[in-house]
């Protein structure tokens, strides 16, 4: 691990001004914030990131905090995966959020990490985590895993970087409609989380967001909405703990009396470079009663687009499988 200097801000202001340091240029070596550090701790000792600065967010007061209420949900970027999952308020009127939250890792991990990391999280490419690597992600001109070993990577998505976007709870927020409150240099604004994450084709390939090196994410909003209440997150690893997804569903439904679709969001995880929604879908089971035939086709019009690559076809039945169930789980059906 490369040496840093450690600084302890009071305040979101405080830790802005440490963030917006001159850094040697490169955007490996620029400083980061750090509350659980259980990404980027690791990317520090595999050199995957070299910061020159870690700006300790644990020290702010009120980031910390979830707040349930008529409005909806507001969740502090310090609020842990444990604390996530484990709230009352969360779990009853938010059930794919917590189910979401507790997918992820080990129960150790879910102690420390926190929601703001879980959406900043760095990709798992083994090629982008090699050291000796450089792929087109840490500046070099090929992305490796296109022709080479992609058991992993995207089928969605994908090109010229072929990522996948490892946050379980993203793609959940994403289909409950959340919004990221963000505070930089250029002052505070708040992100459809829609709008948060980019394609490899969009902007700066080494990026996976559209946050600024002095952005600070603040809290994480989800605005209530009778979506939320029927709403699921399965998940495909293959290991049974601290493992990411292979594929992953997130959905929420709305039903007119307990049966035809009135509303209802699903969102695509382990598959794409973002958390991928499938609007066409979407729209497909509007009016609909959910029966083995409409879930089916449903799940079939959600991977259309898929372009998989030589060695992960197998995703594209799996995600479709995980789609049926989940509307299935979802609806009560």
């Amino acid at each position: 691990m490369k040496a840093f200097e450690w600084t302890n801000p009071a305040t979101v202001n405080e830790a802005v001004k440490m963030l917006n340091a001159p850094s040697p240029g490169d955007v490996d070596e620029a400083p980061r914030p750090i509350a659980g550090g259980q990404d980027l701790l690791t990317t520090m000792k595999d050199y995957t990131s070299r910061p020159t600065r870690l700006v300790n967010l644990k020290n702010i007061p009120g980031m910390n905090r979830i707040t349930v209420n008529a409005r909806g949900l507001t969740i502090g970027a310090l609020v842990t995966l444990t604390e996530l999952e484990e709230h009352a308020g969360v779990k009853k009127s938010y059930p794919g959020l917590a189910e979401a939250a507790h997918s992820i890792a080990t129960p150790q991990i879910r102690n420390l990490g926190t929601v703001g990391g879980n959406l900043c999280q760095r990709p798992r490419c083994w090629y982008f985590r090699l050291e000796e690597v450089n792929c087109l992600k840490k500046g070099g001109s090929e992305c490796y895993a296109a022709t080479g070993e992609n058991k992993y990577n995207a089928i969605i998505g994908g090109g010229p970087s072929y990522i996948v976007h490892p946050s379980d709870l993203a793609p959940m927020l994403l289909a409950l409609g959340a919004t990221v409150s963000v505070t930089g240099a250029a002052g505070k604004r708040v992100i459809p989380l829609d709008k948060f994450f980019t394609l490899p084709s969009e902007g700066n390939v080494r990026r996976e967001n559209v946050l600024k090196n002095d952005d600070i994410i603040t809290e994480i909003f989800v605005p209530a909405s009778p979506l939320a209440a029927r709403s699921t997150y399965l998940k495909f690893k293959e290991r049974e703990s601290l493992d990411f997804a292979l594929a992953s569903a997130a959905v929420a439904v709305q039903l007119e009396g307990n049966r035809a679709v009135r509303d209802v969001r699903i969102v695509l995880g382990g598959v794409a470079p973002v958390p991928w929604r499938v609007p066409a879908a979407e729209k497909f089971l509007v009016g609909k009663i959910l029966d083995s035939t409409v879930l089916a086709e449903a799940a079939k019009i959600a991977l259309a687009d898929a372009k998989p690559l030589e060695k992960n076809a197998y995703k594209v039945p799996l995600t479709q499988t995980l789609v049926r169930r989940a509307l299935a789980k979802a609806a009560g059906v």
